[in-house]
């Protein structure tokens, strides 16, 4: 039987084309595959990370909660109180240390990516969007940095200290400092700026009557914002201009929250407060036994906030009543972290807490070496938070793949008067959970550049045969 005859190409009209020689053959795959090398190594997009998960600062994390299992994967030694909180993007971690320096360690490993150096103590949550992290000091600076290189974009004189946490939406950075301001950049009274993300330069600044070293929100147009000056603030996010304000008789020492059209935000006279976010309107107040300077999460129509008293609180996000309350050791301000129905948060009693978020009951605690003020992140399977022992940690439930990579750096003394630290625990040689995904994309078109080599060769075979 004589070999079947290679049947030529066809237009969808019928319109017969000639067979291509192999030399037609061989360019035809070569214009074909050059261009699917090149996409294949084109990067994905880059991920952003904020403070709180979001721009809303809602705590809410889609990525991954551990349902048991409190195994150190690994910990990262820096040389000061870790109380930042981590942001994790493109499996890099980016976390301050009251060392000075900002750190980007291998969410994976634990190992140091790069450091970059300011002039005083971080205790800034890094924010991370369009591949440039920023980040506030103690230097009285809002820093611009590569998040890929660790070198240094822009840097902006906000004329005080800055313990806000930036908050990055449609090209502009939003963030406070304690010389009565936020976005100061001569710390004159009380001002909030924004600053243009890539130039750094103000674009506008709204005068306050006292100092801020809490973290702006951002939703829905308005920034939201407390005070010393006893206010939560209300203001365009474009123009700058005060839309309300609203007076709760004592220092907002939270930063608020925002969920389906209310603000949530703790106070000094003990108080939770639900804000209408349009008119400023209190909703309700819910009482607890002390200050509550930790910023409310808000998952499943529940918010989920700490307070000095040791306990942190379920409330109805509508109603203002009490679901459940948890027990701690010591003052929780630590900042809630919601993530596939578990609440994280840390404690001054040195542990990390995995809490049920409907039932209030304890899952696991991970023992550090020192209070535990920095917030919690999670991604990928994996919760990273600070500690006052000077390390950052990653935890999860995987043993099998990931070692131990210590770091150590000189140490500095630590302030009064900051929230954001973390903790410590004797070394572990355990592994991660999920592999942290890169951020290039290769296999779908690795399996097509395949296929089009295949078929190219096929071609030239059977004209050749």
């Amino acid at each position: 039987m004589g070999r079947p005859k290679y049947t030529p190409f066809r237009e969808t009209s019928g319109r017969r084309f000639r067979n291509p020689c192999p030399g037609h053959l061989f360019f035809f795959a070569v214009f074909l595959i050059v261009p699917l090398l090149v996409i294949s190594s084109v990067p994905a997009s880059a991920e952003d990370a904020q403070f709180r998960a979001n721009p809303e600062h809602t705590g809410v994390y889609g990525n991954g909660g551990l349902e048991s299992g409190n195994t150190e994967l690994w910990r990262f030694a820096t040389g000061g109180g870790v109380y930042s909180s981590p942001a994790v993007a493109n499996g890099v971690v980016y976390a301050g240390s009251e060392d000075k320096n900002l750190y980007a360690i291998d969410a994976l490993t634990g190992k140091e990516k790069w450091r970059f150096t300011t002039g005083d103590h971080i205790f800034s949550s890094p924010t991370v969007a369009d591949g440039t992290v920023y980040v506030g000091s103690e230097d009285k600076n809002l820093y611009a940095v590569d998040a890929a290189t660790g070198k240094e974009k822009w840097r902006f004189a906000m004329g005080g200290w800055v313990y806000s946490a930036p908050a990055v939406v449609n090209g502009i950075v939003y963030a406070g400092n304690a010389d009565e301001s936020l976005y100061d950049l001569k710390g004159t009274n009380g001002s909030l700026h924004a600053i243009d993300a890539v130039t750094g330069k103000e674009r506008w600044r709204f005068v306050m009557g006292d100092y801020v070293n809490r973290d702006p929100v951002v939703a829905n147009g308005i920034v939201y914002i407390g005070s010393g000056d006893e206010n939560l603030y209300a203001i365009d996010a474009a123009t700058g201009k005060e839309k309300w304000r609203t007076s709760k008789g004592d220092w907002v020492y939270s930063s608020p929250a925002v969920a389906n059209g209310v603000v949530y935000v703790g106070n000094e006279d003990k108080r939770l407060y639900a804000i209408d976010a349009m008119t400023g309107e209190e909703k309700w107040r819910f009482a607890t036994g002390d200050r509550v300077g930790a910023s409310p999460a808000v998952a499943n129509g529940i918010v989920y906030v700490g307070s000095w008293d040791k306990n942190l609180y379920a409330i109805d996000a509508v109603t203002g009543k009490e679901k459940w309350r948890f027990t701690a050791g010591d003052k929780v301000e630590s900042s809630p972290a919601v993530a596939s129905g578990i609440v994280y948060v840390g404690s001054d009693d040195k542990n990390l807490y995995a809490i049920d978020a409907m039932t209030g009951k304890e899952k696991w605690r991970f023992a550090t070496g020192d209070r535990v003020d920095s917030s919690p992140a999670v991604a990928n399977g994996i919760v990273y938070v600070g500690s006052e022992d000077k390390n950052l940690y990653a935890i999860g439930v995987n043993t099998s793949s990931l070692t131990t990579v210590p770091t150590t750096i000189p140490s500095t003394p630590i302030p009064s008067r900051v929230t954001d630290a973390g903790s410590q625990m004797p070394r572990a040689t355990t592994a991660p959970a999920a592999p942290i995904q890169s951020p290039t994309r290769h296999a779908p078109l690795q399996y097509a550049l395949l296929g089009a080599i295949v078929v190219a060769a096929r071609m030239v075979i059977r004209k050749r045969h």
